[in-house]
């Protein structure tokens, strides 16, 4: 029996890749990977609600709360009633959340490019249109999206180039194959 090593072996470059963000944000910010990854959607998206936020995180309503609510006692984010229903929680960064939100995504970049330095300049061109074809494979909606580029810089993909947003809108707009 053959067996194909790629999937392993990318499995495992997915995972490393992940553990490294999370480690190189949280020991940038002494943050929870909950509370960073809450930082970069919210300076991604001010005014959200905790609701949106959750479905983003893929975390309760309760434990999204409590990380809202020790955000703002840590002066990162504040509260505010939402624009169209007074009911609903709009959130927003402070000077110190946007800050904080992007020593997140610095440290993010830092450890994937550290990741990228053996290749030359054919194999990024290669690596960025493979990635690309792997990640609008994955997309499978809207909040998959949302969760799955909650850490980040959306500016970076070029918004309208982003493959999972391309894909995301295409499947919102059923054009999608």
């Amino acid at each position: 029996m053959t067996h194909d090593p790629l999937p392993n072996r990318l499995a495992a470059l997915a995972l490393a890749l992940a553990d490294a963000q999370i480690a190189a944000a949280r020991a940038a910010t002494g943050l929870s990977a909950s509370a960073c990854a809450a930082l970069t959607t919210i300076d991604q998206y001010p005014g959200e609600s905790i609701g949106a936020l959750a479905r983003i995180l893929d975390l309760t309503h309760s434990v999204t709360v409590r990380l809202v609510d020790q955000l703002a006692a840590d002066g990162l984010l504040t509260k505010a009633a939402g624009a169209v229903d007074r009911r609903a929680v709009s959130l927003a960064l402070t000077t110190a959340g946007r800050a904080t939100a992007n020593r997140i995504r610095d440290a993010r970049a830092t450890t994937v490019a550290r990741a990228l330095t053996p290749l030359d300049t054919a194999a990024r061109r290669d690596l960025t249109r493979l990635a690309d074809l792997l990640l609008a494979a994955i997309t499978t909606g809207r909040d998959q999206a949302d969760h799955l580029c909650r850490l980040c810089d959306e500016g970076a993909c070029g918004g309208s180039a982003c493959p999972v947003e391309c894909r995301a809108v295409a499947l919102e707009q059923g054009s999608a194959p």
